[in-house]
């Protein structure tokens, strides 16, 4: 895990060889994945679709994939382990027991949708343990919460007012249906304050435990 260096003289010019701590496999199968992805799901769903959380998860990982970068997968962690999980535990239940206890995966047993974005789909699942595994092998950036606090306050009221109908990463109301308890606009305030302090804040403080943990063991 060294490097090697060679300075020409009286030159600044630094070349530096550094061990890939991510395997090659991995970055060139990750973004072949997104690389097909994308006009795909942009043909079935459109293009205000990419602005879900997960799904410009994707393209941030393969960025973080290629830099080997901290701070991205722990940003990327506190958003998106949570609700990744649900997901995964609602598509295993369904696949057992035929019900969703959460609901979210239903869209994986429509055989309208085509076959091709279903198993596109099971990046999902996927995206957790990779997560994880990131931050095990670079280690955390505890500044990737805050890194999300600030994409939530711009994703969001974009999702809100350009083409709402389609409630992308809930801005109009939980689970895909606009809420009308109290006025929209307190909804989204309450949104962009709630979220990253129930949500993301507490997923920093899971993994900065576990990330402890980790190196207690090491």
């Amino acid at each position: 895990m060294g490097f090697w260096r060679f300075t020409i003289p009286d030159c600044s010019l630094r070349i530096q060889y550094r061990v890939m701590r991510i395997p090659l496999w991995l970055k060139v199968v990750w973004t072949a994945c997104v690389i097909a992805w994308i006009p795909l799901y942009w043909r079935q769903y459109g293009l205000q679709n990419f602005l879900f959380f997960c799904d410009l998860g994707n393209l941030f990982i393969a960025v973080g994939l290629w830099l080997e970068s901290p701070l991205i997968f722990s940003w990327q962690a506190t958003g998106l382990l949570l609700f990744q999980s649900l997901f995964t535990i609602d598509l295993s239940v369904a696949l057992v027991s035929g019900r969703h206890v959460i609901g979210g995966t239903e869209y994986m047993f429509d055989p309208h949708v085509p076959l091709a974005i279903r198993l596109l789909s099971l990046f999902h699942v996927v995206t957790p343990p990779l997560l994880l595994w990131a931050i095990w092998r670079l280690g955390y950036d505890g500044r990737g919460w805050k890194y999300q606090t600030v994409t939530a306050w711009i994703v969001v009221p974009i999702n809100y007012f350009w083409r709402p109908e389609y409630d992308v990463n809930w801005a109009r109301g939980p689970f895909f249906h606009e809420q009308h308890a109290v006025p929209g606009l307190m909804y989204l305030l309450g949104y962009l304050i709630i979220v990253p302090a129930v949500v993301y804040f507490s997923t920093h403080l899971f993994l900065v435990w576990l990330t402890q943990r980790w190196r207690a063991k090491s």
